[in-house]
């Protein structure tokens, strides 16, 4: 399926009486398997919000995070064959989610490292949502910004997104003594960075 056809399911429909909003997850995959596009466009609504908070937290660039939140459901749908039921929907969304995100902090990474100007490599600052959903205080949403990316990923699934250690060790595939490993030193990092900016 076409990323542009998997656009389209963006909207639900109901139309034909397929009452998709009292459905669970779980249905609604098995929706989707029985051929029902309106199942997944209530995916999509469900679950679209949280996809592009966490992508813009994470890229701190809105048309990035609206590009990977868009993939990453276009990926889900070409999968949700394949998924099977062994944890929930969102985790499972939220894996490929995270792997978006990771690999466009790599492909950024690489177009920087070739952008040269006074004989030094240019690095885009990663700036602050102004989004009013964002949750978070602007200087912490700053200084969340200026986290190395595994200390930021980890402490936005803890502290943002509440997860436990166990679902954000399965979100990842990173073991929970380093987790919580990264986000001791993420909170840490974040007391420093605001300290500074007090007496800036």
């Amino acid at each position: 399926m076409s990323s542009t056809s998997a656009a389209r399911l963006v909207t639900r429909n109901d139309a034909d009486g397929y009452n998709t909003a009292a459905m669970t997850d779980a249905a609604l995959v098995r929706g989707v398997l029985a051929g029902n596009p309106a199942a997944f466009g209530a995916l999509m609504d469900r679950h679209a919000g949280a996809c592009l908070r966490y992508a813009l937290r994470i890229l701190g660039n809105r048309q990035d995070a609206e590009d990977v939140t868009q993939e990453t459901f276009v990926r889900a749908y070409r999968a949700i064959g394949r998924y099977d039921g062994s944890v929930a929907f969102q985790t499972w969304l939220m894996t490929i989610l995270i792997n978006r995100c990771r690999t466009a902090l790599g492909s950024r990474r690489r177009r920087e490292s070739r952008i040269v100007s006074d004989g030094e490599a240019v690095t885009a600052a990663i700036s602050p949502s102004r989004d009013p959903y964002d949750g978070l205080d602007e200087a912490i949403s700053k200084a969340v910004g200026q986290l190395h990316p595994k200390q930021r990923e980890a402490f936005l699934l803890k502290h943002v997104e509440e997860m436990s250690y166990e679902e954000m060790s399965a979100i990842t595939g990173v073991g929970i003594s380093a987790l919580k490993m990264r986000v001791q030193r993420a909170r840490e990092e974040l007391q420093d960075l605001l300290e500074e900016s007090r007496n800036d």
